[in-house]
């Protein structure tokens, strides 16, 4: 039972919500780029036709770090139930990295700047001769670029605005979804989103909520997560949050 010392409080609070609604308008209405990456308007950088080679095989690998992996890991985590293909997602620097010598991948390695050193990293440990290479970054000069036409591999231009945390519904996350087998147009819903006045309402409330708590210098945000298929989303949620506020140690996540 629940003491008398123990009080709950709405963390709803509306101080911004005005402002924030304004600007969300504001970024709708003027077709904001990274807006139009979450819906339907947007067009891939890769060709459909081109991915259906790729397809044939079961094993695949995506190497990244943060938004450029967190957002496939969190669709193969909600939808494995219904992908036929085995997918590794490799995210971290591991002591000793095991490579897998029996069966031959296909390779997706993702970073925009293309420099990601971790990325970089378990790119040469892990790829070899009969694997199949496809890379996702910036068309410029990079490390991954380099690699990628040493390798002939398939190269997947990574639009410069879209930041790879915002990237989930681009060509980061939507292809490695084609791979699994999955409509990747199935994903985007904004266009009913913003028709939707409970989804902005809810939008709009939560965006004012974190603006008011990091002025009043409250600074923590605990995530608990009690189904284990929404793990990796919670992780992208964190990455996406505490990187875009984090900045300036700003927001603290655990």
């Amino acid at each position: 039972m629940l003491t008398s010392g123990i009080s709950f409080i709405n963390f709803k609070v509306k101080s911004k919500a005005s402002r924030v609604k304004k600007e969300l308008k504001f970024l709708i209405n003027e077709k904001n780029q990274i807006i139009i990456s979450l819906s339907r308007n947007y067009k891939n950088n890769f060709n459909k036709k081109i991915l259906n080679k790729y397809k044939k095989f079961k094993n695949f690998q995506i190497i990244g770090m943060g938004g450029s992996i967190l957002g496939a890991k969190a669709i193969y985590d909600f939808l494995k139930y219904k992908i036929k293909k085995k997918f590794l997602f490799v995210d971290n620097l591991q002591a000793s990295q095991k490579v897998d010598k029996k069966n031959n991948f296909v390779n997706l390695i993702i970073s925009k700047s293309g420099n990601t050193t971790e990325t970089i990293v378990n790119a040469n440990i892990l790829i070899k001769k009969k694997d199949k290479n496809i890379f996702i970054t910036e068309n410029k000069d990079n490390y991954l670029y380099h690699l990628a036409k040493k390798l002939k591999a398939e190269i997947i231009h990574h639009n410069n605005y879209i930041g790879g945390r915002y990237s989930v519904l681009s060509e980061v996350g939507m292809l490695p979804a084609e791979l699994m087998g999955l409509n990747s147009s199935s994903f985007k819903h904004l266009n009913n989103l913003i028709k939707n006045k409970r989804f902005i309402n809810a939008l709009v409330s939560n965006v004012s909520s974190i603006l008011y708590f990091s002025k009043m210098k409250k600074f923590n945000s605990i995530i608990i997560n009690y189904d284990e298929k929404s793990e990796n989303l919670f992780k992208w949620y964190q990455q996406l949050v505490a990187e875009s506020l984090g900045k300036k140690k700003k927001v603290y996540y655990q």
